[in-house]
């Protein structure tokens, strides 16, 4: 469309003031007997006249008076039907004079990159087929700015035009000058004594315009995220003992010469409470507190923590479910002692009001599936309303990361004790694709390429294919898991190729390719448990020229073994309490491995690991984190453990040795004297972990202080002819590192120096690193 062919105009304002003082001289006039005869409709093509007269009423004697035409005339200018509306006289008549509201035949945006047509049509109430209202294009035109302000463009023109097409007919065509991004220069906040600015930082989504925004983002205005990002404020106090935290105001400042937001958060934290005396108390008739006390996730003593107050009435609604108690309320109240900073907690329990859900209704959602969403619900149709159980719903649909936003909210249904949810759940991309490149001290030079979806064509299945290609190490992964495919379990399916190659620390390589079936499941909101079977063939590989005679024995028998089928059984429980994922500050994190190899196949060894996580903030800038780990590995049924599933020692246990750097090692002379494997390990850590003054918090980038100590030893492969060092000899190291919680997964390097080892160790002070923390 073409602007030389359009006939437009601008959108002005509807005249119904106009309207009713044109046809003041007819409401003064005198009344006329009500008769469909008396009331004449001109103008209407569309609209039947016995409609227009349905919105005049004559009064009690049947008359229309002023009364009734005024009130007719206010009806049929709020259809929004009509662009005119005149009310007069004719030969002892009433005439209706219409002019009435031409057709859309099309809606259409012009000049909008960065909001899809798809989103702006959702947003907007002018519809093609409907009427043209002027009120509702005005209306329709701050919508589309709303629209612009959540993705962060507060400097968007927007110009309604109308196109005559003729025959009544016209083309609505909302014309976008878009601007650029409106970021936030800074974020500060006041009132707060407890933790430091970086802290709080690091609990909203916000973050403010920094170097590292391009590839972070975060630091775009949205008025919807900081409506957030205070109460995730206000949360976080709440669950560090600050019962009585608010966040009393969010001052919001548009500095002109900047270009962009400045943000002062406003805190009244209060003091720091603990819980006093907390119990149970029921009064719905049968039901007996002692079964519920032992549910009690609050313990008197602890610091307040307001989610433990919301995780112990979830668990108490659960179990009246259980009980045969669906319409029982859990209302936990708290009675404050502001003198001794301790909170009682009582959880009432009273008979609610029988309602049950009609119906659950479901919009927003473009691409996901609705039965994706139903299934995050533990009620449905026809089931007891419970808040509770709704409000769980809502929070796991957040967790989903699958949408911008998810709001539930409830309305009454067809009788008395029906309601019906409404569930608004807007669809967000999906979609990953990542090329990153670096260095490990592991790998060498590395790149590597993710392609993924974690909610394909809106089933809530997770794919993604991962190719690496290394100096010493090359690989291809691809993956699927369908959650919840069986009830609440997790089944997925893993095919995996990888490639390592002979290094100056080891003078062999192997080559393991196979796949894994895995089934995950949720014990608890804290535990999991993850099944797995693993078929894979591994093969140990000497570097090209490299004469088995020269290499250790020990690898000069895995290499003769040739290739060998591992068919395994495993299965790992984790238990989390993490505050963070990323950067965490208070916690624990414990795993516990087991795999079983000997259910057909070549090999059979039983390899048990575990490995427990403790951190604690020390203040608002500095967390300590201990950590011990260990494992066991063992053959039977007469065999050996094979080379490629015993235990080495390097910097995943000790930073400051070099990658298999220290374990048993065979000193035969005229021999690669390579680290042959153990069959034990333990390591230990204590490390202060501190953001880096100067740098915000959003950066991503953490400074560590650590001491490391740990050791691999009980060999148990052959000894005749062959020297091995195998004593349990203690190392340890002491060093300092950086991570930076990046886009592409966290980064690390780490400098540490050996303070005890054995003569015969690998040293590397310094490491690169991606992977977990």
């Amino acid at each position: 469309m073409t602007a030389r062919n359009r006939r437009h105009s601008r959108i002005s304002r509807p005249r119904p003031i106009a309207m009713l003082v044109a046809a003041m001289s007819v409401l003064t006039s005198p009344v006329i007997a009500a008769s469909a005869e008396a009331l004449a409709v001109q103008g209407n093509r569309r609209v039947d006249a016995q409609t227009v007269r349905s919105y005049f009423h004559p009064d009690a004697e049947g008359r229309y008076d002023a009364a009734a035409l005024d009130a007719g005339l206010k009806a049929l200018v709020a259809t929004g039907l009509f662009d005119d509306v005149k009310i007069g006289r004719a030969g002892g008549r009433i005439v209706v004079r219409l002019t009435e509201a031409k057709v859309l035949d099309r809606v259409a945006f012009e000049g909008n990159k960065k909001v899809k047509d798809a989103d702006l049509a959702g947003a907007v109430l002018s519809k093609p087929r409907a009427g043209l209202q002027r009120a509702t294009v005005q209306g329709d035109v701050a919508r589309i700015l709303q629209a612009y302000h959540r993705v962060g463009r507060d400097d968007v023109r927007v110009v309604p035009e109308i196109i005559d097409r003729g025959n009544d007919r016209v083309d609505l065509v909302f014309t976008i000058t878009e601007g650029k991004k409106t970021p936030v220069r800074s974020i500060s906040f006041v009132g707060n004594n407890a933790y430091g600015a970086r802290q709080l930082r690091a609990v909203i989504k916000t973050s403010a315009t920094n170097p590292l925004s391009l590839v972070i983002g975060g630091n775009v205005y949205d008025a919807d995220r900081v409506n957030e990002d205070r109460e995730l404020l206000r949360q976080y106090y709440r669950s560090h003992g600050y019962a009585d935290a608010e966040i009393t105001n969010v001052s919001v400042d548009y500095d002109a010469a900047s270009s962009g937001y400045n943000l002062v958060f406003a805190i009244e934290e209060g003091g720091l409470y603990k819980f006093g005396a907390i119990d149970v108390s029921c009064n719905v008739q049968g039901l007996s507190c002692d079964r519920l006390r032992p549910l009690l996730v609050a313990q008197q003593g602890d610091t307040f923590d307001e989610s433990k107050i919301d995780k112990t009435t979830e668990v108490l609604t659960t179990e009246l479910g259980k009980l045969g108690f669906p319409f029982a309320q859990v209302e936990p109240r708290t009675v404050r002692n502001a003198q001794a900073r301790v909170a009682d907690i009582s959880f009432q329990i009273e008979q609610g009001r029988r309602s049950y859900v009609e119906r659950i209704e479901i919009h927003g959602n473009k691409n996901t599936r609705d039965d994706v969403i139903r299934r995050e619900f533990d009620i449905g149709e026809g089931d007891a309303y419970n808040r509770i159980l709704v409000d769980r719903a809502e929070r796991r649909l957040r967790n989903l990361n699958y949408f911008k936003s998810v709001k539930i909210t409830t309305r009454p249904g067809s009788v008395r004790d029906r309601v019906v949810l409404d569930v608004e759940a807007i669809d967000q991309p999906t979609g990953d694709f990542n090329v990153s490149g670096g260095y490990s001290s592991t790998d060498g030079l590395l790149t590597e390429v993710k392609i993924g979806d974690r909610n394909v064509l809106g089933t809530g299945n997770t794919a993604q294919a991962a190719f690496t290609y290394g100096q010493f190490a090359r690989g291809a992964t691809l993956s699927f898991t369908s959650p919840y495919a069986i009830g609440r379990t997790t089944p997925g399916v893993e095919l995996f190729a990888r490639q390592s190659m002979a290094s100056t620390f080891q003078s062999f390589g192997n080559n393991t390719y196979g796949g894994a079936l895995t089934l995950g499941m949720p014990v608890s909101e804290q535990t999991a448990m993850l099944w797995r079977y693993s078929l894979y063939d591994q093969k140990v590989m000497l570097a090209p020229g490299l004469s088995p005679a020269a290499v250790s024995l020990p690898v000069r028998q895995s290499v003769a073994a040739g290739r060998q089928t591992v068919s395994q059984l495993g299965n790992t429980v984790t238990y989390s309490t993490l505050d963070n994922t990323k950067m965490p500050t208070s916690g624990i994190r414990s795993q516990l491995s087991q795999d079983l190899a000997g259910l057909g196949g070549d090999v059979r060894f039983l390899r048990t690991t575990a490995d427990v996580r403790y951190y604690r903030s020390i203040n608002s800038d500095l967390t300590g984190m201990v950590r011990a780990q260990g494992g066991y590995v063992t053959g039977w049924g007469g065999q050996q453990a094979p080379l490629l599933n015993s235990f080495f020692g390097g910097p995943t246990m000790v930073r400051g040795f070099a990658p298999g750097g220290f374990g048993p090692r065979d000193l035969t002379p005229g021999s690669t004297m390579d680290n042959v494997g153990g069959s034990y390990y333990w390591a230990t850590t204590a490390e202060l972990q501190s953001n880096i003054p100067g740098l915000p918090q959003e950066y991503g980038l953490r400074a560590s202080a650590f001491v490391d100590a740990g050791t691999v030893f009980g060999y148990r492969g052959p000894t005749q002819n062959v020297q091995v060092a195998n004593k349990n000899v203690l190392r340890s190291s002491v060093g300092v590192g950086m991570t930076w919680a990046s886009p592409f997964g966290p980064l690390t390097v780490d400098y540490a120096v050996p303070i005890s080892k054995a003569a015969y160790d690998v040293v590397r002070p310094l490491r690169f690193s991606a992977g977990g923390f």
